[in-house]
């Protein structure tokens, strides 16, 4: 069984070696039939901390590194931009 890969933004990059993602999912109203758009943070282990808030991310899910941890980034898609 492949592992699962999401793809998010990085918001947060204040821990060593750790960053936090949010991955966005939209989901239909079973009753009403509006779409709500929902979303899940997750910690995710950077060991060469390449990645800056506001990147795209794509991540994948590996076995538990800390009580939080279960993710590993596997690539940055597009680099955010820098707020000065």
């Amino acid at each position: 069984m492949a592992a699962k890969t999401l793809q998010g933004t990085v918001t947060s990059q204040k821990m060593n070696k750790t960053i936090t993602v949010v991955v966005g999912r939209r989901k239909k109203h079973p009753k009403y039939g509006k779409y709500i758009n929902l979303s899940t943070k997750y910690h995710v282990h950077d060991e060469k901390e390449v990645s800056s808030e506001g990147d795209t991310v794509l991540i994948q899910e590996c076995k538990p590194i800390s009580k939080t941890k279960s993710w590993v980034l596997l690539d940055v898609l597009k680099k955010g931009e820098t707020i000065e």
